[in-house]
């Protein structure tokens, strides 16, 4: 299995945007083969002083894939492309990290 955490960091103001059109594309991603996870997540509220933030325009994608030709294949996907061409202009910075789970 492989993991996916991916920090998108929206240009000011512009994360409900880049949500909406995540959110658009989440079925056609949960169809695709070897697609165990994929959702985003943003900062919990009230979790207290030990907690480091994202901040307001951030947000981060958890994923698990079957393996690394899914992910691939993911990363591929016409459905991927037209969302990322969609969202282009509206993202400040994105990195993206592939793990492995330790056996």
């Amino acid at each position: 299995m492989i993991h996916v955490v991916a920090v998108i960091t929206a240009k000011p103001g512009k994360r409900a945007e880049i949500l909406a059109a995540f959110k658009a594309n989440m079925p056609a991603v949960h169809a695709e083969a070897g697609c165990i996870e994929y959702g985003p997540v943003v900062d919990a509220e009230g979790v207290g002083p030990f907690q480091t933030k994202y901040g307001e325009d951030t947000f981060l994608v958890l994923e698990k894939w079957e393996s690394l030709k899914h992910l691939a294949d993911h990363a591929a996907s016409p459905h991927m492309k037209a969302y990322g061409a969609k969202t282009k202009d509206l993202i400040a910075n994105r990195v993206i990290h592939v793990l492995s789970p330790v056996a």
